[in-house]
Parts: structure tokens; sequence; C-alpha cells
């Protein structure tokens, strides 16, 4: 598996984004176009169903993504608290949010304290946070 670091430690899904969700967002317009140029009325009902059916499957491609994704934030934050805690005896300082603990998930044991620190007190941004990351810890189980 390729090393990661902070060029290329950004998942994308492809398949998704430019191939299901583009082409059921085609079919919605298709069919919707469909739907106000027919005159037959069996026609217009089966041509807004398919439409609806593609709505719907936009829909659910959207909240699959988002609901995947927030309970992996979730499941990241418990685990970077918990690495905190055994680490230091403390939680998190409260200043940090989520996407700079988020992003701290990177940092190697070394050096994840003190920018956890730096991160607190400087109200660095999740891609400064990463960039200052000089033993980058891979993430390769990511949604």
């Amino acid at each position: 598996m390729e090393k990661q670091h902070f060029g290329n430690h950004r998942k994308k899904a492809p398949l998704i984004y430019y191939f299901s969700l583009l082409v059921l967002l085609v079919n919605f317009f298709i069919w919707m176009g469909k739907a106000i140029m027919e005159n037959d009325s069996t026609q217009k009902v089966n041509a807004v169903l398919i439409a609806t059916i593609s709505f719907a499957g936009l829909i659910l491609g959207y909240f699959a993504r988002s609901l995947a994704l927030k309970a992996q934030d979730r499941a990241i934050l418990a685990e970077e608290n918990l690495r905190h805690f055994v680490m230091t005896g403390k939680l998190h300082d409260s200043r940090l949010s989520r996407a700079q603990i988020i992003a701290l998930r990177f940092a190697s044991d070394e050096e994840f304290v003190d920018l956890s620190k730096l991160a607190a007190t400087e109200n660095l941004s999740a891609n400064e946070i990463k960039q200052r990351i000089k033993n980058w810890k891979a993430d390769h189980h990511r949604v």
C-alpha cells in the first residue's frame, strides 16, 4: 500500500460521485423533461415514477455517504480522545474543534500531544495541522 502523506491522504469514491450519482441526476432530468413534454397521461405517470425513483436514489446516495462519514467522525473523536487521555491523563482541550481532532489522528504519538496543544492555542485549521505533521500516521480504514 502506498505510503500516506498530506498530498495523498484524502479518499475519493469516484464511482459514487462521478458515475452513480451523475447517472441518477441525468436520469432524473431526462425523465422529468419527458413527463413535462408527454401528452399521454399513462406515459406521463410512468415518467414521473421513474424520475421519482431516480430522485430517491440521489437522496439515498447522499445520506448513505454523509451518515457513514458522521459515524466515522464520531469513532475518530472517541479514539483520539482516548489516545490523548492515555498519553496525558486528560481529555482533549475543549477549544479543539471536531475538524482539528480529526486532523490530529494522522500525527504520530511523538508529536501528537505537542501538536494538540499548538492547535488549541493557535487555533490551527485542519489543513494547517496536517501540514505540520512530520511523521504521518496513515489511516487506511476510512469510509
